[in-house]
Protein backbone atom coordinates (compact mmCIF):
# COMPACT_ATOMS: atom_id res chain seq x y z
CA UNK A 1 0.00 0.00 0.00
CA UNK A 2 1.27 3.31 -1.15
CA UNK A 3 1.94 5.79 1.70
CA UNK A 4 3.61 8.56 3.09
CA UNK A 5 4.47 9.33 6.66
CA UNK A 6 5.65 12.23 8.17
CA UNK A 7 7.83 12.98 11.45
CA UNK A 8 9.47 15.52 13.45
CA UNK A 9 7.10 17.67 14.55
CA UNK A 10 6.53 19.35 18.14
CA UNK A 11 6.74 22.18 20.21
CA UNK A 12 9.65 24.53 19.55
CA UNK A 13 10.20 28.25 21.01
CA UNK A 14 10.64 31.07 18.13
CA UNK A 15 14.03 31.49 16.19
CA UNK A 16 14.42 27.69 17.11
CA UNK A 17 14.70 24.69 14.73
CA UNK A 18 13.15 21.35 13.78
CA UNK A 19 13.79 19.05 11.30
CA UNK A 20 10.51 17.18 9.32
CA UNK A 21 11.02 13.83 7.52
CA UNK A 22 8.61 12.20 5.09
CA UNK A 23 8.84 8.38 4.64
CA UNK A 24 7.63 7.14 1.44
CA UNK A 25 6.66 3.81 0.93
CA UNK A 26 4.50 1.25 -1.19
CA UNK A 27 6.09 3.18 -4.11
CA UNK A 28 9.46 5.35 -5.43
CA UNK A 29 9.68 8.83 -5.17
CA UNK A 30 12.86 8.87 -7.53
CA UNK A 31 12.81 11.15 -10.23
CA UNK A 32 9.06 10.20 -10.71
CA UNK A 33 7.23 12.42 -8.19
CA UNK A 34 7.06 16.30 -7.38
CA UNK A 35 7.01 16.71 -3.46
CA UNK A 36 5.20 19.46 -1.93
CA UNK A 37 5.09 20.59 1.61
CA UNK A 38 1.51 21.72 2.96
CA UNK A 39 0.73 23.09 5.79
CA UNK A 40 -2.43 24.26 7.12
CA UNK A 41 -3.24 27.13 10.78
CA UNK A 42 -5.98 26.63 12.66
CA UNK A 43 -8.89 28.14 10.84
CA UNK A 44 -7.17 28.56 7.60
CA UNK A 45 -7.06 26.75 4.60
CA UNK A 46 -4.20 24.49 3.73
CA UNK A 47 -1.09 26.47 1.82
CA UNK A 48 1.90 25.13 0.40
CA UNK A 49 5.51 26.07 1.88
CA UNK A 50 8.35 24.14 -0.27
CA UNK A 51 7.76 22.21 -3.46
CA UNK A 52 10.35 20.42 -5.30
CA UNK A 53 9.96 19.12 -8.99
CA UNK A 54 9.48 15.55 -10.10
CA UNK A 55 13.11 15.66 -11.70
CA UNK A 56 14.08 18.27 -9.28
CA UNK A 57 15.56 20.63 -11.31
CA UNK A 58 13.23 23.19 -9.44
CA UNK A 59 12.73 24.21 -6.11
CA UNK A 60 10.02 27.04 -4.61
CA UNK A 61 9.96 28.18 -1.61
CA UNK A 62 6.75 30.43 0.00
CA UNK A 63 8.43 33.76 -0.18
CA UNK A 64 7.69 33.98 4.21
CA UNK A 65 9.91 30.68 4.57
CA UNK A 66 12.68 31.42 1.78
CA UNK A 67 16.00 31.37 3.52
CA UNK A 68 15.08 29.37 6.89
CA UNK A 69 13.19 26.12 5.55
CA UNK A 70 15.47 23.77 3.12
CA UNK A 71 13.68 20.90 1.10
CA UNK A 72 15.83 17.85 0.70
CA UNK A 73 15.09 14.53 -0.81
CA UNK A 74 17.01 11.07 -0.40
CA UNK A 75 16.76 8.63 -3.03
CA UNK A 76 18.54 5.68 -1.38
CA UNK A 77 16.08 5.56 1.23
CA UNK A 78 13.28 7.09 -0.34
CA UNK A 79 12.82 9.94 2.45
CA UNK A 80 11.91 13.57 1.90
CA UNK A 81 13.14 16.61 4.49
CA UNK A 82 12.00 19.91 5.53
CA UNK A 83 14.93 21.70 7.67
CA UNK A 84 12.65 24.24 9.41
CA UNK A 85 15.42 27.42 11.17
CA UNK A 86 14.19 30.57 12.26
CA UNK A 87 10.79 29.53 13.84
CA UNK A 88 8.23 31.65 14.11
CA UNK A 89 4.88 31.48 15.78
CA UNK A 90 3.07 32.18 11.71
CA UNK A 91 4.98 29.08 11.25
CA UNK A 92 2.40 26.79 13.46
CA UNK A 93 0.14 24.16 12.12
CA UNK A 94 -0.24 21.10 10.92
CA UNK A 95 2.62 20.00 7.87
CA UNK A 96 2.18 17.44 5.00
CA UNK A 97 3.70 16.02 2.52
CA UNK A 98 2.20 14.99 -0.54
CA UNK A 99 3.52 13.55 -3.82
CA UNK A 100 2.73 13.99 -7.65
CA UNK A 101 3.20 11.81 -10.64
CA UNK A 102 5.26 13.56 -13.13
CA UNK A 103 4.33 16.88 -12.30
CA UNK A 104 6.87 20.01 -12.64
CA UNK A 105 4.99 21.93 -9.34
CA UNK A 106 1.45 23.12 -8.40
CA UNK A 107 0.01 24.55 -5.42
CA UNK A 108 -2.95 23.02 -5.55
CA UNK A 109 -3.89 19.83 -3.22
CA UNK A 110 -5.97 18.32 -5.78
CA UNK A 111 -3.37 17.51 -8.25
CA UNK A 112 -1.44 15.36 -5.69
CA UNK A 113 -1.49 11.35 -5.81
CA UNK A 114 -0.41 10.97 -2.20
CA UNK A 115 -0.72 12.55 1.17
CA UNK A 116 0.79 11.61 4.42
CA UNK A 117 -1.51 12.18 7.57
CA UNK A 118 0.57 15.33 9.24
CA UNK A 119 2.55 16.41 11.81
CA UNK A 120 2.38 19.23 14.20
CA UNK A 121 4.73 22.00 14.74
CA UNK A 122 3.87 24.59 17.63
CA UNK A 123 5.88 27.43 17.94
CA UNK A 124 5.28 29.36 21.01
CA UNK A 125 7.38 30.76 23.75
Amino acid sequence: QAQLVESGGGLVQPGGSLRLSCAASGFTLGYYYAVTWFRQAPGKEREWVVCSSNNEDSVFYRDSVKNRFTISRDHATNMVYLQMNSLTPEDTGVYYCAAAFRLACSDSPALYDYWGQGTQVTVSS
